[in-house]
C-alpha cells in the first residue's frame, strides 16, 4: 500500500517515496489501476484544494514596482511604478499637472487649488501648511506632490511614517521652473508631453525677448502685501520673471519676501507698482488710499496711478507663469507690440505686386503665418 499523501502548504503534495530526478513524469505516466490510485488522486485534490484555501490567491501577486529618483531638495524618493493615483498639495503643481494633461490621475489637491476650474472639482485635502493625512491616506495616493516653498517639513516626514511617498519641488528661476517640469513629468511618466510643455514656454519666452530685449528694463515695486508693505527679494522666481517681462525690482534684498520701509520705496521712486490678479479688484482703492499716507504721497507712480495689475499666475511657479510675465511685457512696453500701420502705398503695392513679384502677404493658411502657427501652438498673441 503507498504511503499516505504528504502536503507542504502553497506548495506542492506528493505520495510515497520522491522519484529520483529525470523519472517523475515517466512515474506519472505509467498507468496504474485500482483503488490505490484512487485514493492518491483524491488525496492530491484535497492537498491542491486546502493549499488554494489558505493561501487565498490561485496565483501569488507580483511585487509593487519601484523606481528611486532625487527630488529637487536632494531626498531620494521610492516612486511607485506606473503613477496612476497623485495628490497635490500645491497650486503650483496642480496647474502642472494638468498642463501635463495628467488631471485624470489627480485624486486631491488643495482648499486654494483653483486653477484651471476643474481643478475646484478634486477632492480636498485640506490647506498645504496644515493637509488632513487622514484624508490623504484615504485617497491612497501613488505619490503626493510638495513644494519646498508652500508645504512643510513635518507634512513630508509624516507621510513618510505613513510609507506615501511625495517629491518635493523648488525652482527659483523661471528656467528652473522650466527644467521643474521636465523633472515632474519624468516622475510622473509622461516625458513627452514634459518636453512639449518646456519647448512651448522656451518659444513664448524667445519671441518676447525679440521685442523687448533691447529696451530698458522699468523700475518697478512688486507689491506683494501693502499694509505692511512687502514686496519680493531678488532671488526669487517672481524677480526673474520682472526681469524677464522687461522689468526690474527696485528692491536688492537676499531675503524671499522682505518687508520694506515706505521711506526707502519713496527715496527709489519706481516708476510703476505691479500687483498681482489676486489683489487686482482692490488695486485701485489700494493706491487711492496710499496715495493720502505719509512717504507713498510723493512716489510719482502713486501720485500719476501708474499701475500694472496682472495674472496671479506670476505668483505660482508653473508653465502658466510665461502668460504673467507676456501681460506685464505689455503693459510696461506698449510700443513693442504696436505694428506699425500700413500706408496706403504699402496697401496698394501688396495687393497688387508686380507681375514678376510674389506676393509679400501669406494666405492665413500658410504655414509661414505665424499668427495661424500661434492658434495651433496655443501661442500668446503677443509674440511673434
Amino acid at each position: 500500500m503507498p504511503s499516505a499523501p504528504r502536503c507542504l502548504v502553497g506548495l506542492f503534495c506528493w505520495s510515497g517515496k520522491i522519484p529520483r530526478r529525470g523519472r517523475f513524469v515517466k512515474e506519472v505516466a505509467r498507468p496504474r489501476l485500482g483503488s490505490a490510485v484512487l485514493a492518491t488522486t483524491t488525496a492530491l485534490l484535497f492537498c491542491a484544494a486546502l493549499s488554494h484555501a489558505q493561501s487565498g490567491y490561485p496565483i501569488p501577486s507580483a511585487s509593487p514596482v519601484y523606481r528611486e529618483v532625487t527630488d529637487e531638495t536632494g531626498r531620494t524618493v521610492r516612486v511607485p511604478q506606473p503613477v496612476n493615483r497623485i495628490v497635490s498639495l500645491a497650486p503650483s503643481l496642480t496647474e502642472t499637472v494638468y498642463a501635463l494633461g495628467l488631471q485624470d490621475h489627480l485624486v486631491g489637491d488643495t482648499e486654494y487649488c483653483d486653477y484651471p476650474p476643474d481643478a475646484q472639482k478634486k477632492t480636498k485635502v485640506g490647506g498645504g501648511i496644515n493637509p488632513s493625512l487622514e484624508l490623504i491616506a484615504n485617497l491612497h495616493p501613488d505619490i503626493v506632490l510638495v513644494t519646498k516653498a508652500f508645504n512643510r517639513l513635518e507634512t513630508v516626514q509624516s507621510l513618510d511614517n505613513l510609507g506615501i511617498s511625495s517629491y518635493a519641488t523648488d525652482p527659483h528661476t523661471v528656467e528652473e521652473i522650466i527644467s521643474s517640469s521636465i523633472k515632474l513629468s519624468n516622475v510622473l511618466g509622461a516625458p513627452e508631453a514634459g518636453a512639449t510643455v518646456a519647448s512651448e514656454m522656451k518659444r513664448r519666452l524667445a519671441d518676447l525677448q525679440q521685442r523687448i530685449g533691447a529696451l530698458t528694463p522699468k523700475r518697478v515695486l512688486f507689491v506683494v502685501w501693502t499694509q505692511p508693505l512687502i514686496s519680493v527679494g531678488k532671488h526669487t522666481f517672481i524677480a526673474d520673471a520682472l526681469r524677464l517681462a522687461g522689468a526690474v525690482s527696485i528692491v536688492d534684498s537676499e531675503q524671499d519676501w522682505p518687508q520694506v520701509s515706505l521711506e526707502e520705496v519713496a527715496r527709489l521712486q519706481p516708476d510703476l507698482l505691479v500687483f498681482a490678479e489676486s489683489h487686482s479688484e482692490s488695486a485701485s482703492p489700494a493706491v487711492e488710499t496710499l496715495a493720502t499716507l505719509p512717504g507713498w504721497s510723493i512716489m510719482e507712480a502713486v501720485n500719476k496711478r501708474r499701475v500694472a495689475v496682472i495674472s496671479d499666475a506670476v505668483n505660482r511657479p508653473a508653465p502658466r507663469i510665461v502668460s504673467a510675465i507676456e501681460d506685464l511685457a505689455k503693459q510696461l512696453h506698449p510700443d513693442a507690440f504696436t505694428e506699425k500701420p500700413e500706408s496706403n502705398k504699402e496697401k496698394i503695392e501688396k495687393e497688387n505686386p508686380p507681375p514678376n513679384q510674389k506676393p509679400t502677404g501669406h494666405s492665413t493658411f500658410s504655414p509661414g503665418n505665424s499668427q495661424a502657427r500661434m492658434a495651433i501652438l496655443g501661442g500668446c498673441p503677443c509674440a511673434r
